[in-house]
C-alpha cells in the first residue's frame, strides 16, 4: 500500500495546490523542510504527496533522514506514480491546459491512463473512477504474470 511518495519540483507550493485541485484535497506547509508542502487527500490510505525545493537530496543522517540541498535540479526523473483520483478527464485536461502543462489519455494495453506532466519534467498516471477499474482488475498477481510471461514469449519469437 503506497501511503505517500515525495517529490522535488520547481514551484512546491503552486504544484501542491494543483494537485490538491486535482487530488480535491488539501496542501499544507511540511514543516521539516522549509519550503516544502505536502498534499493530503483525507481517504481511509492517508494518501499524500510530499512537494520539496527542486534542489533538495533525502540522506541518511545519524539517526533519520535529513533534508539538504544543492545545485542539482533536473529536467526530469525516472519517478511516477499511478494515482486514483475523483476528477474527470475534462477536469483534469483544464487543470493542465491551464498550467501549460502536457496531459494526455495513454493506451498502456491492458489499461488506460491520463499522463499529467507537473512542470513538464514529472510524470504522475492519473486513473479517474472508470479508469481505475480497468487497471485494479489488471493489477492481481496472476494477471501480471500472464502478461508478463506472454510478452517475455513474445520478445523470444522476435
Amino acid at each position: 500500500m503506497l501511503h505517500h511518495i515525495s517529490v522535488a519540483v520547481n514551484q512546491p507550493l503552486h504544484v501542491g495546490n494543483v494537485l490538491a485541485e486535482v487530488l480535491q484535497g488539501r496542501c499544507f506547509p511540511f514543516p521539516p523542510h522549509p519550503g516544502s508542502y505536502m498534499v493530503v487527500v483525507g481517504d481511509e490510505y492517508g494518501t499524500g504527496i510530499e512537494l520539496y525545493p527542486a534542489d533538495t537530496q533525502l540522506t541518511p543522517g545519524l539517526e533519520e533522514v535529513e533534508f539538504s540541498t544543492g545545485n542539482m535540479a533536473q529536467s526530469f526523473t525516472s519517478i511516477h506514480a499511478a494515482i486514483s483520483v475523483p476528477t474527470s478527464l475534462e477536469q483534469i485536461g483544464e487543470i493542465a491546459n491551464r498550467e501549460g502543462w502536457l496531459v494526455r489519455l495513454c493506451d498502456r494495453g491492458p489499461f488506460k491512463v491520463i499522463e499529467f506532466w507537473v512542470e513538464n519534467k514529472l510524470m504522475l498516471e492519473f486513473l479517474t473512477p472508470e479508469l481505475a477499474k480497468d487497471y485494479l482488475q489488471f493489477a492481481q498477481p496472476g494477471v501480471f504474470e500472464a502478461f508478463f510471461n506472454q510478452a517475455a514469449a513474445q520478445l523470444v519469437e522476435a
